[in-house]
């Protein structure tokens, strides 16, 4: 049993890259399902497919990788707020990742949102992860 599922999440993603798989499977929650969302309308994976099943459920998701390079479209993505350490920004203060290149996704009482839509809606919250 794993305490941080979020960062077991971002690992299994960031291990998938450094492997070059094509698809990475990954339990499922609530949570991981909005983060999977926003990684594909941010445009860092290709595509994502939630499987239900009668105990948890998985998403499959496609990497997405350049049609020159092959390399990824996903340079970092780290874990920010942990169990241990809990990291929350009011809506003046969210972080800009890479001068507004990246995103952090952060949840906040409106649902788990980008910086830049969290900045549009004036909502703070908990900063999840960086993804550049």
């Amino acid at each position: 049993m794993y305490t941080d599922p979020i960062a077991d999440y971002l690992t299994r993603v960031r291990n998938a890259i450094s492997a070059r798989h094509r698809v990475v499977d990954i339990p499922a929650s609530n949570l991981k399902k909005e983060i999977t969302k926003i990684l594909f309308d941010q445009g860092y994976i290709l595509s994502y497919k939630f499987e239900e099943s009668a105990v948890q459920g998985n998403i499959k998701i496609a990497l997405k990788y350049t049609a020159d390079t092959k390399e990824s479209v996903i340079k970092e993505i780290q874990r920010i707020s942990r169990p241990g350490l809990r990291k929350y920004s009011p809506s003046g203060d969210l972080p800009r990742i890479l001068n507004g290149l990246g995103i952090a996704i952060i949840s906040t009482s409106k649902g788990v949102m980008t910086d830049k839509q969290a900045r549009r809606e004036n909502v703070g919250g908990e900063v999840l992860c960086y993804v550049y």
